[in-house]
């Protein structure tokens, strides 16, 4: 957990009486590295970083991938890592250059937390042999996340036409991240089957998700964990993400939550109001 020092200052008033003076706190930042096809990142993040700066005091950076979300090669600003508390990355299949992986690898290196949303466990997809391959298991080593889409890590979902029924896992009811989240509620988002390799060993399961209406023989996988990565930071990861997701009041306490937590924030007890997200879904590329 991240210390927060409160240097204290003595001032010398005119009559010669000296006091303390807490200096001001640090107003962490949050950088959200948004590009995908499909789940309108670019678009929901940026009303949770304003969220964010409006009512939890934060500073926030949303970067995105240029000239559109369907630009697999260039996210400018990633250098604006180097400087970031917290690192919140929403990705599909990106195919980004040395120079800006750079940014990544160190900051993933200086051991700080990082958060992930559903489609960040396959967030890159270099061609077999390429020098960047390693990074298509970025799921794995950053977020405890399988390494990349289908293969050996059996990492599929249930059909885009099923739905997830969400619960809280009993022995993480007191956790911090789950503070004012309900038992139980829907996403749209279908579920994303991670089992059995995944969450990686030493992680902790928060929520269980069910598929409803799927399209195949469907078991029950977790869609919340927290955990350490392969750098010695702190991990929270969802595969939940869907745009009708952030509709949802307990989805949205659980990000706003895990962002404290991952900052090593007390974790807010007053919820400061439903965040009004209407954000469209749009078919995968």
């Amino acid at each position: 957990m991240r210390k927060i020092c409160l240097c204290l200052l003595l001032i010398m008033t005119t009559t010669g009486v000296l006091f303390a003076q807490s200096s001001p706190k640090k107003q962490p930042l949050v950088v959200f590295v948004t590009g995908d096809h499909e789940y309108s990142s670019e678009e929901t993040l940026p009303l949770i970083a304003a969220a964010l700066e409006k009512d939890y005091g934060m500073k926030t950076i949303v970067l995105k991938a240029s000239p559109d979300y369907n630009s697999e090669e260039n996210i400018p600003g990633l250098e604006a890592l180097a400087q970031a508390d917290l690192a919140v990355f929403f990705l599909r299949w990106r195919r980004l250059p040395p120079e800006q992986l750079a940014h990544i690898e160190a900051y993933l290196k200086s051991g700080k937390p990082v958060m992930g949303f559903r489609t960040t466990t396959h967030a890159f997809h270099f061609p077999e042999g390429h020098a960047s391959e390693k990074w298509n298991a970025f799921g794995e080593f950053a977020l405890n996340a399988p390494p990349g889409w289908g293969g050996a890590a059996k990492h599929t979902h249930y059909g885009h036409e099923s739905s997830t029924d969400v619960s809280i896992i009993p022995q993480q009811a007191n956790n911090p991240i789950l503070t004012g989240v309900a038992k139980k509620f829907h996403v749209r988002s279908w579920l994303y089957r991670v089992l059995p390799d995944y969450p990686t060993k030493g992680s902790t399961w928060l929520l269980m998700g069910k598929a409803v209406n799927p399209d195949k023989a469907a078991i029950e996988n977790p869609v919340a964990w927290t955990g350490t990565n392969s750098f010695g930071g702190r991990v929270f990861m969802t595969t939940m993400g869907h745009p009708e997701d952030f509709r949802q009041e307990p989805f949205q306490r659980l990000v706003i939550n895990a962002i404290h937590y991952e900052l090593g924030l007390k974790v807010p007890r007053k919820w400061k109001g439903k965040i009004d997200i209407q954000v469209p879904y749009r078919v995968a590329k």
